[in-house]
């Protein structure tokens, strides 16, 4: 990272990052549904991308690169992620009964938490098709180039993800306890 002696490259990478933090916080959430877990991974994303800066900032679309490293490592971790959340989950000690009505109270009020709730899921690679293909609104092309695969993949991809996200979302079963909009923008579910 010979360029961060440049005083020029180093505030053109912190205005980069700068620019590019909350996009890419937000599509980290997406595919993660953790705020901790895209944060970190929004992090790795900066580093790799600060290694190769030279390179980056002489590109059309920098952001674009960088966002393409943050789904290449959510898709890489997710396995490793879900083993540790599992392994470090508490127990349930049990509810209560009140508690378990309030929750059912609430869950009808937030349909953003109870979407980002189905879109979690979803398995790794088809939330990043839905995240890139209607989040992100890019061409099926490029998010076939992002994730490596074929137009066609990305296209049946979608559209069996938005399938089970249907039936996700129309199923009687529903989380015991879904986060609150305002815990989920803070990091907190």
């Amino acid at each position: 990272m010979d360029w961060a002696r440049d005083a020029a490259a180093k505030r053109q990478f912190e205005g980069f990052a700068a620019a590019a933090s909350d996009a890419l916080l937000r599509t980290g959430y997406l595919m993660t549904g953790d705020g901790r877990d895209a944060e970190d991974l929004v992090q790795e994303t900066f580093l790799r991308v600060a290694r190769r800066w030279n390179r980056v900032r002489t590109m059309d679309h920098p952001a674009a690169y960088a966002r393409r490293i943050l789904i290449n490592l959510v898709l890489q971790n997710a396995e490793r992620r879900s083993r540790q959340k599992a392994e470090l989950a508490l127990p349930d000690a049990g509810s209560d009964a009140a508690d378990q009505g309030a929750a059912r109270a609430l869950r009808h009020v937030d349909d953003l938490a109870e979407f980002r709730w189905a879109l979690a899921q979803l398995t790794p690679r088809q939330r990043a098709v839905l995240v890139l293909r209607y989040w992100a609104d890019l061409p099926v092309g490029e998010v076939a180039d992002i994730l490596g695969c074929s137009p066609g993949a990305v296209t049946g991809t979608a559209s069996r993800a938005a399938g089970r996200l249907a039936e996700i979302l129309t199923s009687r079963e529903r989380p015991a306890t879904t986060p609150s909009t305002r815990q989920i923008m803070d990091g907190e579910s």
